[in-house]
């Protein structure tokens, strides 16, 4: 059945760009929220009893809260530090939770505080040494960046260390190969959401093609635990 989702899902992201790129309405939020709700029914039918399951699951269920939130910004844009705000707390639930349930399921150790320390280096560089280059504009919104950046990159650094720890496996190599696409669409975000001249439909398609195929890969790799 996990399958059979994950197909339903790629056939519908088509559809989902497609009514975006026509611009954000109510009904671009609603085909959106149905290819998420995909990539939560391909994590729930996988019928996992490992221990990340129910940490996956629940992640998902907040980047679905998420993809509302921030598309709901632009549907209502006189709201909109209050959506972005709660978008990015509840995609940095989603992380934590990633996090939790990757340390629960393949254990901690030293390298940890590796993961943190280059999560932070990179969030420190791309929130505050690429912005001026990159022409990016935070403003109040800095430090909500700095932080959700960590997170982010927390959960790229936790499995791709988790990877070499363990030796591999399909379930850790899809889960990491989804956490390096979730960042690739997240700075693709960032550009669009602070940039100047970078909404164009490139980047909305790129920033939709890569965020999905992180959801679906990681919630795929539940079929292999």
């Amino acid at each position: 059945m996990s399958t059979f989702f994950l197909i339903l899902g790629i056939l519908f992201l088509p559809l989902c760009i497609s009514q975006r790129l026509r611009g954000c309405t109510l009904k671009s939020v609603f085909l959106k929220c149905t290819v998420s709700l995909l990539f939560i029914a391909v994590a729930v039918f996988a019928r996992s009893s490992s221990a990340l399951a129910p940490f996956l699951i629940l992640g998902l269920v907040f980047a679905l809260l998420g993809d509302i939130w921030l598309d709901l910004k632009d549907v209502y844009p006189e709201n909109d530090t209050a959506f972005t705000n709660a978008g990015f707390l509840v995609f940095g639930i989603s992380h934590i939770l990633y996090i939790a349930g990757l340390l629960v399921q393949y254990g901690t150790g030293l390298y940890l505080i590796a993961s943190f320390l280059l999560a932070a280096a990179a969030a420190a560089f791309v929130g505050c040494y690429l912005a001026k280059p990159l022409n990016l504009h935070y403003g109040d919104m800095k430090r909500v960046i700095l932080v959700y950046g960590f997170l982010m990159f927390s959960t790229v650094f936790v499995s791709g260390a988790q990877l070499i720890a363990t030796g591999g496996g399909p379930a850790i190599v899809l889960f990491f190969i989804g956490s390096v696409l979730f960042a690739i669409s997240d700075l693709i975000l960032n550009r669009t959401y602070f940039g100047v001249g970078k909404d164009r439909g490139v980047d909305i398609i790129g920033n939709y093609v890569f965020y999905y195929a992180a959801q679906f890969l990681i919630a795929f790799s539940l079929v292999f635990l």
